[in-house]
């Protein structure tokens, strides 16, 4: 795992919230941005947290934002319920299945699927995502466009994803009716291609959180936890999570969408 970054507040009216990012996550602060160590490092400002880099090829300000720029773009004309994701979910009808997202990164897929009706849950295990992404939920619950159905919708969880499944399959032997239906799997896939043609923001998160390296461990207890279907989001020709075929897959230009239907069917 890797280490913690430190976290910088530049703005004096916000120390006591840095104070308290810290303690919930475990974060270093330091008085400011003199006593920076590392390459990457968390600042909290006037317009929020963000994650940031040093030297020339460091990338700006890396941030979980869901009302602007191209999530923005794509809650307004991203197809909808006909979109790959969407169908892989299984948002058909007038279906919205409860969906636990056990490798939320910085949220987007997620966002995309509350704001067509899903309750999601973003498990997150990194406390530097996920100060991230409590930072950017909070500034999306306050906003007067999507902030009902994000209040409404969206809980965060700051958990590993199998000790997440293992309270989840244990919960689900008291009460059966709590089990999510749909559990969604984006773990990060290691990139064989060359370093400078991965964007800036995705070598800065990668460099943070690193590989899901054991996520292929994941699979079969979501598929023991999980009501209706598991679903994981893959790059175009990566194999299978655990080289296991999925019932079917819905594929887009550079992902694809393998669909594991349970017992209980979707």
């Amino acid at each position: 795992m890797p280490a913690l970054l430190p976290l910088v507040c530049t703005d004096p009216a916000r120390h006591a919230e840095a104070a308290g990012i810290a303690a919930r996550y475990g974060l270093p602060v330091l008085a400011d941005i003199d006593a920076l160590y590392g390459t990457y490092w968390l600042r909290l400002d006037a317009t929020g947290l963000a994650l940031l880099g040093r030297g020339a090829d460091a990338p700006g300000p890396v941030h979980v934002d869901w009302t602007g720029g191209a999530l923005g773009h794509r809650l307004r004309f991203g197809g909808g319920r006909g979109q790959p994701l969407a169908r892989a979910i299984g948002l058909k009808g007038g279906a919205c299945p409860a969906v636990a997202d056990l490798t939320a990164g910085l949220g987007r897929d997620a966002c995309v699927l509350a704001a067509l009706g899903c309750r999601v849950t973003l498990v997150e295990r990194s406390p530097v995502v996920c100060a991230l992404l409590d930072d950017g939920i909070a500034r999306a619950a306050a906003d007067t466009g999507i902030g009902s159905w994000v209040r409404e919708r969206v809980q965060l969880v700051h958990a590993d994803g199998s000790a997440w499944l293992q309270a989840a399959a244990q919960q689900a032997q008291a009460a059966p009716a709590q089990r999510p239906e749909v559990i969604y799997l984006d773990p990060m896939y290691p990139h064989r291609e060359q370093s400078a043609l991965v964007k800036k923001e995705m070598r800065a998160f990668r460099a943070v959180v690193g590989d899901d390296l054991d996520a292929d461990a994941l699979l079969a207890p979501a598929l023991a936890v999980a009501l209706r279907r598991v679903v994981v989001k893959r790059p175009k020709g990566a194999p299978p999570l655990a080289g296991r075929a999925p019932s079917h897959v819905i594929a887009s230009p550079n992902t694809r969408y393998d669909v594991y239907v349970t017992l209980a069917g979707a």
